[in-house]
């Protein structure tokens, strides 16, 4: 049985959460601020993580931060927040997806078996893919660039071993988005934009030149084929 963590402040959304996710046959765990979240997630190792961003003590930007300096583990940001750029952030950050407060708990359940089967089906393959001095080992979800270990998301993996699969080949956002499994960003293009620049910033030399992940002005991206 998937552990997911669900961290809100909020008693009446941890409750409806909480129960619309053990209907779908998860086993839930559950943290009122920032600093628990942390403390649960060191340890019960939960599969998921779904973390509100407006959290006391511990805000769900720095609970990120702290989780992505510790582990892979998928994170779905809730947030009540409309600004963009916190959305951004926040999947720059390494969260996996986010939802926007008030929200169905239906799409949270789809969502997290979304995610869930992204992460899985991410490590299921035995293939390897080199390009160049890169390497994906896509059973064990480990890139390998130049010889050094980096550590990749499941979305950020799943996104650089689409690209990495068709050297010289443009994939729109669109596209990526499919690769991504699509529906757990829906129609938010941007987001591929910010994954980009978080896979740049792990994988390049210098990510404001950046000589893997080239960008296609107007169209979306494409790995280099030399």
């Amino acid at each position: 049985m998937k552990k997911i963590l669900i961290v809100d402040d909020e008693p009446k959304i941890v409750q409806i959460a909480r129960d619309y996710l053990e209907r779908a046959g998860f086993a839930i765990l559950v943290a009122h601020d920032g600093k628990l979240a942390l403390t649960t997630a060191r340890v019960e190792k939960p599969d998921l993580v779904v973390l509100d961003l407006g959290l006391p003590q511990l805000d769900g930007l720095d609970v990120t931060r702290a989780l992505r300096r510790e582990s892979n583990v998928p994170i779905i940001m809730l947030t009540a927040r409309g600004e963009e750029s916190d959305k951004l952030i926040g999947l720059e950050l390494g969260a996996d997806d986010y939802i926007v407060k008030p929200f169905s708990p239906k799409e949270l359940v789809a969502r997290a078996r979304a995610v869930l089967r992204r992460f899985e089906n991410a490590s299921l393959g035995g293939e390897t893919i080199r390009v160049a001095d890169v390497s994906l080992d896509v059973k064990k979800m480990r890139a390998t660039i130049a010889g050094k270990s980096v550590d990749l998301t499941p979305t950020e993996f799943q996104l650089l071993a689409t690209l990495a699969r068709e050297p010289g080949r443009i994939f729109s956002r669109a596209q990526l988005l499919d690769a991504a499994r699509g529906v757990a960003f829906e129609s938010y293009e941007r987001a591929i934009d910010a994954h980009v620049k978080n896979i740049r910033r792990k994988i390049e030399p210098n990510p404001r030149e950046p000589r893997y992940i080239l960008s296609v002005y107007g169209v979306g991206y494409r790995f280099a084929d030399k």
